[in-house]
């Protein structure tokens, strides 16, 4: 149980870092892949590894699902494929930071931990996209396995490098001000 483990600085922590999510994720979006232009970036994940290498594994998951369904329910008709690819993707990369970071609080564990995280993020978002994006969007598999190599893998790895390096960047500076 969160109350448990959890005091009510973390908790309200977790909350701050959450609301910077949402709307993070609501207010930026940048294309990043010109073949691709619908595959926009969002610093969404920033607060929410950042909540990982603070807080843990089950922090990140948890607060993934809420970034996530706030996401949901500004986005209309992609708001469901958008909320099962989110939790799915960032959760799992939210969980690799924070057990790994966890198992090893070094500055070389929590960059193995980053990049670990936005590999799980970028293999997860393969059979996602292969399975989601036919049934949600519409798109023939064929024309999403097109776009693996040249747009969607690429976009994964963009965003999760750079969000992981962002919410490293945060995190070092607030330890280092020693805010956390």
């Amino acid at each position: 149980m969160l109350n448990a483990r959890y005091n009510a600085k973390e908790m309200a922590t977790l909350g701050i870092l959450s609301a910077i999510g949402i709307v993070l994720g609501l207010w930026i979006m940048i294309p990043l892949i010109p073949s691709a232009p619908f595959l926009k970036y969002d610093p969404a994940d920033v607060p929410i590894f950042l909540g990982s290498l603070m807080f843990g594994p089950l922090a990140g998951v948890m607060m993934t699902i809420v970034v996530s369904f706030a996401h949901s329910l500004f986005e209309g008709v992609s708001g469901i494929s958008g909320f099962i690819m989110h939790v799915a993707a960032t959760g799992a990369a939210a969980f690799v930071i924070g057990a790994i970071y966890r198992a090893r609080r070094t500055r070389t564990g929590s960059i193995i931990a980053i990049v670990c995280g936005a590999l799980a993020m970028t293999v997860l978002m393969i059979p996602l996209n292969l399975i989601v994006t036919p049934i949600f969007m519409g798109a023939p598999r064929a024309a999403v396995i097109d776009l693996l190599l040249p747009a969607i893998i690429p976009f994964n790895l963009l965003k999760a490098g750079i969000n992981g390096i962002l919410a490293l960047t945060l995190y070092y500076a607030l330890v280092g001000a020693k805010v956390i």
